[in-house]
Formats: structure tokens, C-alpha cells, sequence
């Protein structure tokens, strides 16, 4: 079993361009764009347990702000106990960690983003 503590610095910066454009589409009120680029940071940083744990903070906060109790809801088990499944290496890969997918649900990658994890890892 491999324990993935930290991102490389190449992933790191998309995983942050990912979380910089989501709230850059957020602040324009591009709701669906500012989501979209969460779930992208999502699937980039969800082996790494303090990303993943982040993007799951932005997650409740995103439905917090757009008053969707659902998506609270659902979050905050998944802010809980996401950082801990990445830190023992049991991740759904793919999954977008939105409440729209089951927590445990592996999906598909899109081929931009494979292409990003297999050249920075």
C-alpha cells in the first residue's frame, strides 16, 4: 500500500489552478463553472489527504453560499472521513466528490486530467 502525503509541486499547481478558477467563477456568478472546477480539483488532489480534505471544505462552503442544504449536508461526512480514506489509500478514483455521485464510487477520469496525474506523479 502506498501512502500519498504530499503532491508533487508540477500537480500542485494544477490542483491550484483548478481551486483559483473556482473561485474566480464564483466570484462572476458562474455557479456550474465554479463546481465544475471543484470536482477537476477534486479528482487531481482526492489521493492526497489534506487536498482532499480542502476541496471538500470549498465544497460545504460552495453549498453553503448557494443555500443548497443538500450538498451541506452531504459534505460534511465526506469532509470528515475523505482526508482519512486518502491517507489509507482507499479512494474511489475519478469520483467527484460532489453528493450528485456515491461517496464510494470509482469514475472515469477524464483523459486531461489522466494525462496531468500520469506526467506529475
Amino acid at each position: 500500500m502506498k501512502f500519498y502525503l504530499f503532491m508533487s509541486d508540477k500537480l500542485a499547481t494544477y490542483f491550484d489552478s483548478e481551486i483559483l478558477d473556482a473561485d474566480v467563477a464564483f466570484k462572476l456568478k458562474f455557479y456550474q463553472q465554479s463546481w465544475r472546477h471543484l470536482e477537476r480539483a477534486h479528482i487531481l488532489g482526492q489521493p492526497y489527504p489534506i487536498a482532499h480534505s480542502m476541496v471538500h471544505w470549498k465544497m460545504l462552503v460552495f453549498g453553503l453560499r448557494t443555500k443548497n442544504i443538500h450538498e451541506v449536508i452531504g459534505q460534511i461526512p465526506r469532509l470528515l472521513i475523505g482526508g482519512v480514506k486518502s491517507f489509507a489509500g482507499q479512494i474511489p478514483m475519478g469520483n467527484t466528490g460532489g453528493v450528485n455521485v456515491p461517496p464510494l464510487k470509482p469514475m472515469e477520469i477524464p483523459e486531461d486530467l489522466m494525462k496531468i496525474i500520469k506526467s506529475s506523479t
